[in-house]
């Protein structure tokens, strides 16, 4: 299992009351973006107790009708790939499994839970592809899923601009009140777009700031990188899960003290802190991998809530693998 540092309750607090609420508001105003109609439906009996009873198990299409309310592929960016990769819509899904990454490892992990659908929020195949031959890793995760039945989907970009993705939960996890989109979405509400902006409810120092965002991540070997005056005070904090360098100019006009990002390029990096002469916005760069990790629970949840609101059962759970790619790292004196 992936070791995790408790984040404090106060700040996960917030996650439970403003996500939730926003993604039923949302699910309400999705509804006719969805996929209209449910597909058939899977019927299987409990065992135990010779009861016999009867439970409706969501098909391939009933998830992704679900998913759509979530995180509509409309909020997708033009070149991302999302949605449906392998799997057939009417086949039953009686257990789906979360992550970041569709690696090898990944689908171990599903294939001997004997999971039917893996949702993963980086997609399998991002570039066009001329040949998926099992002799290269993502063929052989293609021939795999398909022959042991289970579907994969990708939710990615949708699921980051959307209320209740990615950004939200980094923000609702460091307490950060009255949320904004940092790049309001095209074809999305208000409240969905790319990032996220807003306040502390006092500010405080860089250095304590730093700390708190170190200790709701997911430990990996990359740790968190930090740039600006650690004494120095910030209230107001952008936040953007995933590489977020292609925001700086968003950031910079938002007045965000500090930004909470990860993949952060040498030249980007250095430009925006030469341009600042020393000021604000500092920059936190975290691991990829975590910062769109600590997302997967609320979707979890969120997914499981709409198939049961629809009278569906099934099982999901969050996978135990970390697939950030780094194993450790070495620093002066270690």
């Amino acid at each position: 299992m992936i070791p995790v540092r408790n984040p404090p309750r106060a700040n996960l607090g917030g996650l439970e009351g403003r996500s939730a609420a926003g993604i039923t508001g949302v699910m309400e105003q999705n509804e006719q973006r969805a996929v209209a109609g449910l597909s058939g439906l899977a019927v299987a009996t409990l065992e135990g107790g010779g009861s016999g009873q009867a439970v409706r198990v969501p098909t391939v299409g009933d998830v992704l009708v679900a998913i759509e309310e979530l995180w509509p592929e409309s909020l997708a960016e033009g070149w991302d790939a999302v949605g449906l990769v392998a799997g057939r819509s009417g086949n039953p899904v009686g257990k789906i499994l979360f992550t970041v990454d569709p690696s090898g490892a990944v689908l171990d992990e599903a294939l001997e839970w004997g999971a039917t659908m893996i949702v993963s929020h980086h997609p399998l195949l991002l570039k066009p592809v001329s040949t998926v031959a099992a002799s290269g890793f993502k063929g052989d995760v293609v021939h795999r899923l398909i022959e042991a039945g289970c579907a994969l989907v990708t939710v990615h970009t949708n699921g980051d601009s959307a209320v209740g993705g990615v950004s939200d939960v980094l923000a609702d996890a460091l307490g950060l009140q009255d949320v904004k989109p940092l790049a309001p979405a095209a074809n999305g509400l208000p409240e969905e777009g790319i990032g996220r902006v807003g306040d502390l409810a006092t500010p405080v120092a860089l250095g304590d700031f730093a700390e708190a965002v170190f200790s709701i991540m997911p430990a990996v070997a990359g740790g968190v990188r930090v740039a600006g005056d650690k004494d120095a005070l910030v209230r107001r904090v952008a936040v953007c899960g995933g590489a977020g360098d292609s925001l700086f100019d968003r950031v910079r006009s938002s007045d965000a003290d500090v930004y909470v990002t990860a993949d952060l390029r040498h030249h980007p990096a250095s430009e925006v802190r030469e341009a600042a002469a020393g000021g604000t916005p500092y920059l936190i760069d975290v691991s990829h991998f975590g910062s769109e990790w600590l997302w997967l629970t609320p979707a979890a949840d969120a997914l499981g809530t709409v198939l049961a609101d629809r009278g569906f059962t099934t099982d999901i759970r969050v996978s135990g693998v970390n697939t950030d790619p780094w194993d450790f790292v070495l620093t002066p004196g270690h």
